[in-house]
């Protein structure tokens, strides 16, 4: 056996050693993770390559443990070289869905410019935050956003009923538009044929635990209100 051969030999042995070592990490922290949390849903282990932790998928949430299976770590992990948000980077991957799932025919449609772009917002029609984005869309064009009525009835009380006005209104757009600026309800019952109740159950399904909710082309999701600036750019990284 020539040097070059043992060389590739060995490389390949220590390959199948490292393969089978993150393997039976896994089952540790598999193990580990089952007897203490049971009836936990665990969707995904992976080994990170930073401090010897596992990424854990675990009931929609990421979490690190060690590859002993002792130490839970819960947080965000944030690279100081890039300032990225590892874990938050993740999990917009994990929680990403296929844009199909939308039925846009039940969202408020509007065409900023040439709409090229697109991006569904679930927003609730009395959270604070989907104002100021709201506000922020204004200063973004070629895009067209598909609008879902998602009141969160248990933090705002009388969403539901308005959400319904909204979408029973003769101009859904300028009625969303005039209850988010300026407060003012629609004058009907809210009684026509409307989706609101399909949404709510849609975004439960989904995991939308709050407002507002963005899904991006791709079908990657970003909870939480984010400056024009900032949504350009997320624009740009997450087209289809």
């Amino acid at each position: 056996m020539n040097r070059k051969t043992r060389w590739a030999g060995m490389a390949l042995a220590l390959g199948l050693m490292a393969a089978t070592g993150a393997q039976a990490s896994e089952t540790v922290v598999r193990k580990a993770l089952t007897e203490r949390f049971p009836g936990a849903q665990i969707s995904s282990i992976k080994k990170t390559p930073y401090s010897g932790l596992f990424e854990v998928y675990l009931d929609g949430q990421l979490i690190y443990m060690d590859a002993k299976g002792q130490f839970v770590f819960a947080g965000d992990v944030i690279d100081l070289k890039t300032r990225r948000n590892l874990t938050q980077d993740r999990l917009a991957k994990l929680q990403a869905v296929d844009w199909n799932v939308f039925p846009l025919n039940n969202a408020i449609k509007t065409v900023k410019g040439k709409g090229e772009r697109k991006l569904v917002v679930f927003s609730d029609v009395d959270c604070p935050f989907c104002r100021k984005f709201e506000a922020e869309l204004a200063k973004v064009d070629n895009l067209t956003v598909y609008t879902f009525l998602y009141p969160i009835e248990g933090l705002h009380p009388k969403a539901v009923q308005i959400s319904k006005q909204i979408w029973c209104a003769p101009d859904r757009n300028r009625a969303w538009d005039d209850y988010i600026t300026k407060g003012s309800v629609p004058g009907n019952d809210g009684k026509c044929p409307n989706p609101v109740d399909a949404t709510v159950a849609l975004g439960n399904k989904l995991g939308v635990g709050g407002t507002p909710t963005l899904f991006f082309a791709n079908g990657v999701r970003l909870p939480g209100m984010v400056p024009a600036a900032q949504l350009e750019r997320l624009l740009a990284a997450n087209a289809r």
